[in-house]
């Protein structure tokens, strides 16, 4: 039975060594376009450099103004004092009442931390900072009212629900009324919301010429080389074999474009953190601004790829099908 099956087996094994050896070649040639497109950009350094360059500013533009909001949102996340609720008590609420209350507002869900700031404290902070400690010595007695401080949670810092927040403390006994400045939360909010979607335009902006610019680059290399094009599918060459190099070339422009936005802005944050250094020296306050982290930068060289390829794609599908040999 052996002698019978014989044959078979060493049959089974030379397919197997054959696709195996087509796989390798398959790679192989991948890897040989791919090198090969490098070239084609490295023998033409001016007008390869060119569209690299138009590449690397259309993605450092939105890259850079992405990076200022998140400054800012990192800068405005500080400002929970922004969101602070005072409670004014009635004229007649007692200390005792005052902590009562200060401990029951502390356990609303809403609520992160309720600090109490007695009549007689605040009249001692007010002595402090207007300097008329002799008139009000001619009082008959604190005109102050008991005030807690409220800080609500982050979820409740917005605009919509910090207005909630305050009715609900208002309905609270000895609470005589609550303020707080909701205009100057709504105009923040907004005005980091407007910036995010400016943000977002631009990119989608800069992205869809990111796909012109390399398409167009894409087009003109095909043309340029139209009677290569010719002579290779006169011999068989297929339009994926002859597809795949102007495929390579559009991702390099992408990567390489990328990796010049990088550095563009890296210079951009270097140049802005000297100046932003002094305006925070202004306010005695130390800030430095937030570069690409390692996430942030690989998700610019992705996009950028994506968006070559895509350009490429985009040219090569429409005109390796028009060039035919007659």
């Amino acid at each position: 039975m052996s002698l019978l099956f014989a044959g078979r087996k060493t049959a089974v094994t030379e397919y197997k060594v054959g696709m195996i050896q087509k796989i390798i070649m398959t790679i192989l040639n991948h890897i040989r376009q791919l090198l090969a497109s490098l070239g084609e950009l490295w023998r033409q350094p001016l007008a390869s450099l060119m569209t690299i360059a138009v590449l690397g500013l259309s993605i450092t533009l939105p890259s850079t103004l992405y990076l200022l909001v998140k400054n800012t949102e990192q800068v405005t996340a500080g400002w929970e004092q922004a969101g602070e609720i005072s409670l004014y008590l009635k004229p007649n609420t007692s200390v005792d009442q005052a902590k009562q209350l200060r401990l029951a507002v502390s356990l609303f869900s809403e609520v992160d931390a309720a600090e109490l700031v007695t009549a007689d404290v605040a009249l001692v902070e007010f002595e402090q900072a207007s300097g008329l400690t002799n008139s009000l010595a001619y009082l008959d007695k604190n005109p102050l009212p008991h005030v807690i401080l409220v800080t609500p949670k982050a979820n409740y810092v917005k605009p919509a629900a910090a207005r909630t927040l305050v009715k609900k403390l208002e309905r609270q006994i000895h609470v005589d009324f609550g303020k707080l400045d909701i205009e100057w939360l709504e105009r923040l909010y907004a005005t980091v919301s407007i910036a995010r979607d400016v943000v977002w335009i631009v990119a989608i902006l800069l992205c869809v010429s990111v796909v012109l610019i390399i398409g167009n680059t894409i087009r003109l290399n095909i043309l340029s080389q139209r009677e290569e094009i010719i002579i290779m599918k006169l011999v068989g060459a297929t339009d994926n074999f002859i597809r795949f190099p102007f495929l390579y070339t559009g991702m390099w422009y992408g990567l390489l474009g990328g990796v010049l936005a990088w550095i563009f802005i890296a210079f951009l944050l270097w140049w802005l953190q000297s100046g932003i250094a002094n305006l925070a020296n202004l306010y005695q306050t130390q800030f430095t601004l937030t570069g690409l982290d390692t996430a942030a930068l690989g998700i610019i060289l992705l996009l950028s790829i994506i968006l070559g390829l895509l350009g490429s794609i985009i040219s090569v599908q429409k005109h390796i099908k028009e060039i035919e040999p007659k």
